[in-house]
């Protein structure tokens, strides 16, 4: 009994649904989630810019009123200044003076300065006098003061706080040295007074006082040089930002920022995000529903078109939210690129809109990303149909890079900016966008072994004879390699005239027959007189026939040919039968007798147009091969009674092949075969051999210099 050769993963429909269903779930909340998690939270001002670069955004105009903010050197450079002109404060405790000098009385009273002229204590008291009545700070205040260069404090005595320059004012070191050197009076006699110990710091710094009136102070300071009204232009598209404009700028992105910030909630800001972000996927969803079934119900097309549309949105966000760089070295236009080389040119376009409106998101200037990833991917659709040579993809990143600036130029002009004045920044980051887009190639590579997808690139290296497998095939099954040729060359045609794709049915028609090598003696078009079916039953044989769908599907695997490919030996016999054998059989045995299931193909019929094209080349080649003449009406019934046949058992039923595309490749497989047979001129035969010397035979022309003659002969 044969190996069905149909997949049968999920044999309910009901599973079927469910693993569609699971599939899309999972594509959609994945993508969801990732796009979602890397937009930023907070508001963010969205625009970039630097003092003397040009303005590369459109005209800014500010939709609020708010303060021009100085800059923090201008603040920095004000407050220092209040800061030199502002006085500490310091209590004065009047007692401690008063206290000393009595203590010095009361010692000299004592006899303490005995030997010590009564002038010398009088001087002694006037000093103290002195001393204390400018005031006296403790010695690493003193210190302190000196170093901040300020010009004096503030006494507090009382009520009343009056300023004294820090000159007036003594520690306990400068006081003693001030009492000690005055030129009437002996150093030697002064210091049997022992006058340190009665110089005790009679002002206290007082620091709450300080700090509240240093606040004071600093608030007379304005933070802002001016206003900016709603409605006032700011800048202009091409204008060099000037430090003025720089502080009007930072000024704005501070109060916008606070403006959204205010009072936001968190859950609002992600509830607006998925609501964005789940709106564009459900219309992408819901297009490929309505238009693309196909792709819709292919998990690996799901795969791939939801790896697209996140990845980009999320590379956006992460620059948007870290400032790496530009936004615009991304290559979008390799989204359309890769989807029209694995899909088609409508949905290339449509998902490149979207993954472009979801990366436009976190954009505060997203006019300009849009048209600017518009033309991009328009011109890669233009310009890329069907990859077959790397050179196309160059062709295409130079003329996609050339139309986008043209583009920019053409935007900056019309906003009035001259071309001394164009941001030539953005001309960099679209000319390495343009660089980055040649990685599409090797991008191919991954996305064909990721998520089994095969181009045309693949096709044609696929296409080559001098493969290992195929030259074995032109080794140890040569007729069924010139058939295979044979079958690739009629399919082909068929395919061009339909709009069919050409490439993928030649290829195909080079290995549909690959299990046949295994055999290879007991297949007409490689047997050279000897039949060895002659010597075995029909279930035998039609057992040996069969098996080279089974064998083909297990080489192919083997050799790591595409499943696309893979698909086509499934289906080049669909689920026809081996007739030549059943009827022998039923004629030999009875139709009772005989079990059409051991005569019957397991493959699965085609369910593409490409596939139906190579059944219909397969049937109509080895068929032509037993024609007793090769006349037009021959061919042209032959070809009429394959097709037919096939269509009349249902072999079409599942593949989108019209009416008109059958009765178009008809016409053109019978013009092919005339070609191939058409009737050719019989040579005449010589009845007498022509002697090598006989120069009666040879016809004579003139010579090329000279009126002598020449002679060949035949």
């Amino acid at each position: 009994m044969q190996r069905s050769l149909t997949p049968n993963f999920l044999p309910m429909k009901l599973n079927r649904n469910l693993h569609l269903w699971l599939t899309v779930g999972i594509c959609f909340v994945l993508s969801l989630a990732c796009i979602v998690l890397a937009l930023p939270r907070e508001a963010k001002f969205g625009y970039s810019y630097e003092i003397g670069q040009p303005w590369s955004y459109p005209p800014l105009i500010a939709t609020f009123e708010f303060p021009i903010d100085k800059t923090p050197d201008q603040l920095k450079v004000e407050r220092d200044s209040v800061l030199q002109e502002f006085h500490p404060y310091f209590n004065a405790r009047e007692q401690v003076g008063q206290q000393q000098i009595k203590n010095f009385k009361s010692d000299y009273a004592r006899g303490a300065f005995n030997g010590v002229p009564l002038t010398y204590v009088q001087h002694a008291l006037n000093m103290l006098s002195n001393i204390y009545g400018s005031g006296m700070v403790d010695s690493e205040e003193f210190n302190h003061l000196s170093a901040q260069n300020l010009k004096g404090i503030r006494v507090v005595s009382g009520t009343s706080a009056t300023a004294r320059p820090l000159s007036a004012l003594f520690s306990p070191r400068t006081a003693y040295e001030y009492a000690m050197h005055q030129e009437q009076f002996s150093r030697e006699i002064m210091s049997r007074l022992n006058l340190h110990k009665y110089l005790v710091p009679n002002l206290v710094y007082d620091s709450l006082r300080t700090h509240e009136g240093r606040e004071e102070a600093l608030a007379t300071v304005s933070t802002s040089t001016g206003m900016v009204l709603a409605g006032e232009r700011i800048i202009d598209r091409g204008e060099r930002v000037s430090p003025r404009q720089y502080s009007i700028l930072e000024s704005l992105r501070r109060y916008s920022e606070h403006r959204k910030n205010d009072g936001r909630s968190l859950i609002g800001v992600v509830g607006g995000q998925v609501g964005l972000v789940g709106g564009f996927l459900t219309l992408l969803l819901i297009f490929l529903y309505l238009f693309r079934r196909d792709l819709y119900t292919s998990p690996h097309s799901l795969y791939l078109i939801f790896s697209l549309v996140t990845l980009f949105p999320v590379l956006t966000s992460l620059l948007v939210t870290y400032k790496f760089f530009s936004v615009y070295i991304i290559p979008f236009a390799m989204v359309p690129f890769v989807i029209r080389v694995f899909m088609d040119t409508r949905t290339a376009f449509l998902v490149h809109i979207l993954m472009v409106c979801l990366a436009a998101i976190p954009l505060h200037s997203n006019y300009l990303f849009f048209l600017t990833q518009l033309v991009s991917g328009l011109v890669t659709l233009f310009t890329i149909r069907d990859l077959t040579e790397r050179s196309q993809l160059m062709r295409t990143a130079l003329i996609v890079t050339l139309c986008t600036w043209a583009f920019g130029l053409c935007q900056d002009l019309a906003q009035g900016t001259t071309l001394t004045d164009i941001d030539r920044s953005w001309y960099w980051y679209i000319g390495i966008n343009g660089v980055a887009l040649l990685f599409t190639y090797p991008l191919l590579y991954l996305i064909e072994r990721l998520f089994g997808f095969t181009s045309s690139v693949t096709l044609i290296e696929m296409n080559n004879t001098n493969t290992p497998l195929i030259r074995r095939m032109a080794r140890e099954a040569n007729g069924t390699y010139v058939h295979s040729q044979q079958v690739g060359s009629l399919a082909a045609e068929v395919a061009a005239k339909i709009g069919a794709n050409v490439q993928l049915v030649r290829t195909a028609a080079l290995y549909h027959d690959i299990g046949k090598m295994l055999n290879p003696a007991y297949f007409t078009e490689n047997q050279g007189g000897i039949n060895p079916h002659d010597q075995l039953t029909e279930e035998r044989s039609a057992e040996i026939i069969i098996s080279h769908v089974t064998e083909g599907v297990r080489l192919a695997e083997k050799h790591g040919i595409p499943k696309l490919l893979r698909e086509f030996i499934v289906t080049h016999h669909g689920s026809s039968m081996v007739k030549y054998f059943y009827i022998q059989a039923c004629n030999k045995y009875g139709a009772d007798k005989v079990d059409p299931k051991a005569f019957t193909y397991p493959g699965r019929n085609p369910y593409t147009r490409e596939q139906a094209i190579l059944m219909m080349a397969d049937a109509i080649e080895a068929s032509s091969r037993s024609l007793k003449e090769y006349s037009d009406e021959a061919i042209t019934e032959l070809v009429n009674r394959i097709v037919d046949s096939q269509v009349e058992s249902g072999y079409f039923r599942e593949c989108p092949i019209t009416f008109r595309d059958i009765s178009d490749a008809k016409r053109v497989f019978a013009e092919s075969l005339k070609t191939i047979y058409h009737t050719r001129i019989a040579y005449p035969t010589l009845n007498q051999p022509v002697k090598a010397d006989d120069d009666r035979t040879a016809p004579q022309r003139p010579h090329l210099f000279g009126s002598n003659t020449w002679r060949w002969k035949k």
